[in-house]
């Protein structure tokens, strides 16, 4: 693009952010409304999440609110194709704007040198960038994370899926530390979470046909994500890793077969866990190792999908389910997640760090997870689906689930 089409450009990315700020919901998710309250923003971040998360949303929600004049574009625009992106903000910042929104940032050429030259030649200027994968597959991130900081936004708690149900603000839970309840567990609370178990950890349900909207971002994080990060992918490659995700959801034991996987797909043992690893970095899987498992090339113990409501779109093993739902919930609260490896003495391994939750003197705790009837077994603590209050050594699963 010369500079003639790239100020055109700079006219229709106004148009468009004034569309996407019109169309904004009236309730936005409350991790995007508290984020600014309990840290600043960076002046330079790159944020990201599952697709479908509300990243767009975070981003324009905070340039509207933040007294700067900044400027939207997603580089998957088609009018982007082949454009250097450096070329695109510098022009706009030369336009007298304080920032740019980068959405989708993996699909501009050379997005991570064209960022670190945006922090160098700008310094005064914000750059706010966002993608659905995770930065360590990506050549060229080590410069980044000195200049860049880095956020993940986690998928939708139930407490957020209240709030844009209700209007109302809990108090985050606390289960290990308190006995003290954000809100009395009665009928309709209940169903609520029956609803959030089913369609709630990604705010685009208000929008509704959530289950196409579901499956077309399924499609759109495996066909157009993965493949960046994966060379010489091929048509049978992708279709794997669709058959992988129907296995998954459902398998009553979250595992796969790599022998008979790689010997139906005429596919190396080394690519598949190289489609696996990607899989994982971009939210279509989520991978729970053993503990102190160093293998470079592994399967991991269990495997989920990464958004624990597909198993309801694709009607998929409840149980799998279940753990998905408590091993996300675990490691968005920031904890470390093992499987364990003895599953008489529960389903995983959760060790101490700087989430909100603590566990007291304890380094780590075994977890169980199961339905109102699962027994303790030889773990610390049960995590029970369908049920209200909380117990002895044992956390309800909506409880749990309002961590943040």
């Amino acid at each position: 693009m010369d500079k003639t089409e790239i100020l055109e450009a700079i006219e229709e990315f106004k148009t468009i952010m004034e569309r996407k700020i019109a169309a904004l919901p009236e309730r936005v998710r409350l991790w995007t409304i508290e984020y600014s309250s309990k840290k600043t923003l960076p002046k330079n971040m790159i944020l990201t999440g599952l697709r479908g998360s509300g990243k767009s949303t975070f981003l324009l929600y905070h340039a509207i609110h933040n007294g700067k004049k900044m400027l939207y574009f997603s580089a998957d625009n088609p009018i982007l194709a082949n454009e250097n992106i450096y070329n695109i903000a510098s022009q706009i910042f030369l336009k007298g704007y304080d920032g740019v929104i980068i959405d989708e940032v993996h699909f501009s050429r050379e997005w991570s040198r064209s960022l670190k030259s945006l922090y160098d030649d700008f310094p005064d200027r914000l750059v706010w960038a966002s993608d659905s994968s995770s930065i360590i597959l990506r050549e060229g991130t080590g410069d980044l994370s000195r200049r860049y900081v880095f956020v993940h936004m986690p998928f939708m708690s139930f407490r957020e899926f209240l709030f844009l149900e209700t209007g109302n603000v809990y108090d985050v839970a606390r289960p290990f530390e308190s006995a003290e309840l954000p809100v009395k567990p009665d009928a309709k609370i209940l169903s609520l979470f029956e609803q959030y178990k089913n369609h709630g950890t990604r705010p685009f349900y208000t929008e509704g046909n959530y289950e196409e909207r579901s499956l077309a971002i399924l499609e759109k994080t495996l066909n157009s994500d993965v493949p960046f990060f994966v060379p010489s992918i091929t048509h049978d490659n992708l279709r794997l890793m669709s058959a992988v995700v129907g296995t998954l959801s459902q398998a009553s034991i979250p595992r796969i077969q790599v022998n008979s996987l790689c010997a139906d797909w005429s596919v190396s043992a080394d690519k598949l866990y190289q489609l696996l690893e990607v899989m994982n970095a971009v939210g279509a899987l989520r991978i729970i190792r053993f503990q102190n498992d160093k293998k470079a090339k592994s399967a991991g113990a269990k495997l989920f999908l990464a958004d624990p409501c597909l198993y309801s779109v694709l009607r998929g093993n409840l149980g799998s389910k279940r753990e998905s739902f408590v091993a996300g919930l675990f490691q968005e609260l920031g904890f470390s997640v093992y499987a364990s490896r003895n599953e008489t003495e529960g389903d995983f391994v959760i060790t101490k760090n700087t989430g909100n939750l603590q566990l007291g003197t304890n380094p780590s705790l075994k977890i169980e997870v199961g339905g109102r009837d699962k027994v303790l077994k030889k773990s610390d603590w049960v995590i029970r689906d369908n049920m209200d209050y909380p117990a002895d050594k044992v956390i309800p699963m909506w409880l749990l689930a309002m961590g943040w």
